[in-house]
């Protein structure tokens, strides 16, 4: 009885995530402003009444920013909660996110590198921020190989190389102060700039991550047994986490590269993801694309819409809701911690 009740409350889920995404992209596209009405929305969408005042206009809003932003956010959404779901699998700490190996001031890095170095080149900026995501997350693995592979040593790697790559940052903008107001905008994270070429480039990027995170989700399943057991059984522990370790950085720094340093997101979707008591990566995965999309369109359209006409950053939203979403995660780890060690 249980395990229906249990089935058809996932079923539930799923399907109201599947609505609310329809009805949130749906939204992201015709939100009504003065430059778009929701008519003329309609109206350029469906190509009807082509020769009406403002369709031209109306059509240049809808498909060349409304629609790529919206993909965007979906893509971004799925790839960071994705991101955040391997990592923590991989370090068996629900409070690991994609920031904690080092991803996003590795990413920040790079960009501001890559500025200098590349000011006029649009591809630079997406490139800069993949290459120091990848190069970030293997200096924290080499590290932690030769401190000892294990949960503690990566993420005490990962602060090292964070606070590494900071102090690049702060050297960069120091000698070249003329780069600050791009790395103020990177580092708030948002999509009201978004560049298409960055999308192009991170899109592909971005899939073959997730296509590979769902390639070893069977053996991913075998860390919650813990590391003795998966062994005991065949599988090889340290390669494993190395891979989860890579794509969790892949996809974040393919994301960072999109749309800039959203923090938290890939904290928060994987946690709730978890209320749901799925014991499969796979269907977790599956559930992180889904509401990590859900979760980044609601942030960018209440970011668009709550201040309008002005545009809250999104990064700054996710801020706001993620940090007592942290605490609360802390505190609760703390008292789990607590009712274990009084048992």
């Amino acid at each position: 009885m249980k395990k229906v009740q249990k089935k058809i409350s996932l079923k539930i889920i799923i399907i109201l995530g599947i609505l609310a995404f329809f009805l949130l992209f749906f939204l992201s596209l015709f939100c009504a402003t003065k430059a778009l009405p929701f008519i003329d929305g309609i109206n350029a969408f469906f190509r009807r009444n082509p020769s009406s005042e403002g369709f031209n206009s109306a059509k240049t809003i809808l498909l060349k920013l409304r629609l790529p932003r919206a993909a965007a956010t979906v893509i971004c959404g799925s790839a960071l909660s994705v991101s955040g779901l391997m990592l923590q699998n991989a370090l068996n700490n629900t409070l690991a996110s994609p920031g904690i190996i080092g991803v996003n001031t590795g990413a920040g890095f790079f960009v501001l590198l890559f500025s200098i170095f590349f000011p006029f080149a649009f591809w630079a900026r997406s490139l800069g921020a993949l290459g120091g995501a990848i190069l970030a997350v293997l200096a924290v693995y080499l590290i932690s190989i030769k401190a000892g592979v294990s949960k503690t040593t990566l993420i005490l790697a990962g602060v090292a190389v964070s606070s590494l790559m900071t102090a690049g940052i702060d050297i960069l903008i120091t000698l070249h102060p003329e780069i600050v107001s791009d790395k103020v905008s990177f580092n708030l994270g948002g999509f009201a700039n978004l560049n298409l070429t960055a999308l192009k480039i991170a899109f592909p990027v971005i899939l073959a991550g997730i296509t590979a995170a769902f390639l070893i989700s069977d053996g991913v399943d075998l860390f919650a047994l813990g590391d003795e057991s998966a062994f005991g059984l065949g599988l090889n522990v340290k390669a494993y986490r190395l891979l989860c370790i890579l794509i969790s950085g892949l996809l974040a720094g393919a994301a960072v590269s999109i749309c800039g340093l959203l923090g938290f997101l890939g904290l928060i979707v994987p946690n709730l993801i978890r209320l749901c008591s799925c014991n499969s990566t796979k269907k977790n995965l599956l559930l992180c694309i889904l509401f990590g999309s859900d979760f980044l369109l609601f942030c960018d359209l209440l970011s668009r819409v709550i201040f309008f006409p002005y545009e809250l950053p999104v990064g700054l939203f996710l801020s706001i809701l993620g940090a007592p979403f942290f605490i609360f995660l802390l505190i609760n780890k703390k008292k789990k911690l607590g009712v274990q060690e009084a048992a």
